[in-house]
């Protein structure tokens, strides 16, 4: 099993460190607001703990469950503290009528978390396109894109713990189209399905 840091403490945080309990994995809960994490590394039980804000994380793999305008800044602010870990971006930016990205270029959170952290740190994109109330009820699979075999292995392996399938699509410049992805699901909520109770996933046909 893994060790995982949660840095935040809103929905996906409590969601993912959930599951990442009942998977048997060792959990650690980081925010901004101390007791606010204390409150979530208790309802989380299975001896999940509240850590201290910037410190080291005690997780090799980091999970920065936050808004996508705050992940940077986070990964800047943590600096050293995450050297030689795993950080793995699930955020999706997205425009301000929820049908573009918020980036006009070729590039993702999961890129520029890439461009800011310490040498060493590995960065996953993982977990964006999948609804949380879907994450919470449902096996979906799990995209994941990173430039490392080993830390995208990690993260393979704590995705199955979850009891959910995990697929590689290849280098942390796929995180961009991973992003992508999370704008289809969201259109596809709003029109073609209409509704959350779905997530994206791959069917391999046999002959």
């Amino acid at each position: 099993m893994s060790g995982i840091t949660l840095i935040g403490t809103g929905n996906m945080a409590r969601t993912i460190g959930t599951l990442a309990v009942a998977g048997g994995n060792t959990v650690e809960v980081m925010g901004r607001d101390q007791s606010k994490a204390d409150d979530l590394a208790t309802a989380l039980g299975g001896g999940a703990t509240a850590g201290e804000w910037g410190a080291v994380p005690a997780g090799d793999i980091v999970i920065t469950a936050l808004l996508y305008d705050g992940v940077v800044p986070v990964v800047t602010e943590y600096g050293d503290a995450l050297a030689g870990k795993v950080v793995v971006d699930i955020s999706n930016p997205f425009n301000a009528t929820f049908d573009g990205l918020a980036h006009g270029e070729e590039t993702s959170i999961a890129r520029e978390i890439a461009r800011a952290a310490p040498a060493g740190t590995r960065v996953v994109k993982a977990f964006n396109t999948v609804f949380r109330h879907v994450l919470e009820q449902g096996r979906p699979d799990v995209f994941i894109a990173g430039d490392d075999a080993r830390a995208k292995a990690d993260v393979a392996a704590f995705v199955e713990s979850l009891g959910l399938r995990p697929l590689d699509v290849g280098g942390l410049r796929m995180a961009h189209w991973l992003e992508g992805m999370g704008v289809v699901t969201v259109g596809l909520a709003g029109n073609g399905i209409g509704h959350g109770d779905f997530a994206l996933g791959a069917n391999a046909l046999t002959g």
